[in-house]
């Protein structure tokens, strides 16, 4: 991997929006972890999740009845991957390191290795966001083309037809593809993997045996094979398009900026990080209290990724701070009133980069 370094030299937004965040906290006498509020959530998202599964495998139900409870469990593992699993690997569910370890394996309950989600997402993704050559969340390329400085393909003019294929079986490719070649390839994208130990390996095999038996295997024995296959897909339908739709609308939307690391060469970003996030990301429906519930608060991207370590459950109190903070610092604070609208730009952006190129990669600019 490239050695990226981000110009920190003038770091007085970071450093004043800090003071004033953390001021918030103190004057409040708060934590910037979970609270009653995540708690809740946790105990209705799990046991709604739990109680369906038991549904599904223990009662006799009509057929379509049955199709239609996959796409809500579906749905609502999503929510679970938002909101518990997602605090709890950033370590900000809890003040208890154990707690927040117990509840990150919730995505091994899914399916995908929180072991390897933790250095994807935390490490390279929130230290290189949209960083094309680093950042693994914007390399899909060649089946999609998420930026500028992106080979470009033939299939790429009508992406944006085929979307949402594509994200409906994303989770499919990541629990039994892409956890697995970061396994034996000891590799995320273009960084080394962090070394695992005995008991990594045993948690990694360990889950994927239990996920096979309980996603595949039991459900097999109890429905058959046909019905099984069409439940599984319409589980995993909903969930990949609910987890990539969320996630690309954080980033690959317009007016969110994206930077080229050559792989063979020593880059610098003339940018301090705090500023590089502010920049390369977006926020949408903050006003829209049940969006906000679902998707874990991950509709305030930009306090989720200044402020990785606090719960989403502060993240509508905070953007106050932070857009008033970037508004005086003459920095842009990218947002959609509605997930409508974010949904559209995400379209017209992937749209846009699969018309072929006439020139030299630039930054996308809103339409």
């Amino acid at each position: 991997m490239a050695k990226i370094t981000f110009s920190n030299r003038n770091n007085d937004f970071y450093q004043s929006l800090k003071s004033s965040v953390e001021e918030y906290f103190v004057n409040n006498k708060i934590k910037r972890t979970g609270d009653w509020r995540l708690f809740s959530k946790t105990i209705i998202l799990v046991s709604a999740a739990i109680a369906m599964y038991i549904v599904l495998i223990t009662a006799s139900v009509n057929a379509w009845i049955a199709l239609l409870l996959c796409m809500l469990l579906g749905f609502t593992l999503a929510s679970v991957g938002f909101s518990v699993m997602h605090d709890a690997n950033h370590g900000s569910y809890s003040t208890k390191p154990w707690l927040n370890d117990f509840l990150g394996l919730s995505l091994n309950a899914m399916g995908a290795s929180s072991y390897f989600w933790k250095q994807k997402h935390n490490i390279i993704h929130h230290t290189y966001t949209n960083v094309d050559g680093i950042d693994d969340d914007i390399a899909k390329s060649p089946i999609i083309r998420q930026c500028e400085s992106q080979k470009w393909v033939p299939a790429h003019k009508v992406q944006y037809l085929y979307l949402l294929p594509v994200y409906s079986l994303s989770t499919i490719f990541w629990i039994f593809i892409m956890d697995f070649k970061k396994y034996f390839s000891h590799k995320i994208y273009t960084t080394d993997a962090w070394k695992m130990n005995t008991k990594n390996h045993i948690i990694f095999w360990a889950t994927k045996v239990l996920y096979l038996f309980f996603y595949v295997a039991l459900p097999i024995y109890v429905w058959g094979f046909l019905p099984w296959f069409a439940g599984y897909m319409a589980l995993n339908a909903v969930m990949g398009l609910t987890l990539s739709i969320v996630f690309q609308l954080a980033h690959v939307v317009e007016n969110t900026e994206f930077e080229h690391v050559p792989l063979d060469e020593t880059k610098h970003i003339e940018t301090a990080w705090a500023e590089h996030q502010v920049k390369t990301t977006a926020n949408f429906a903050m006003g829209n209290k049940i969006v906000s519930w679902f998707v874990g608060g991950l509709n305030f991207q930009i306090e989720h990724h200044l402020f990785p370590k606090v719960s989403h459950v502060h993240y509508p109190a905070i953007s106050k701070i932070v857009m008033q903070k970037c508004k005086e610092f003459n920095l842009p604070y990218n947002k959609y009133d509605t997930m409508t609208e974010a949904v559209a730009s995400h379209f017209r952006v992937m749209k846009y980069l699969g018309k072929k190129p006439v020139e030299e990669f630039h930054q996308v600019k809103a339409a």
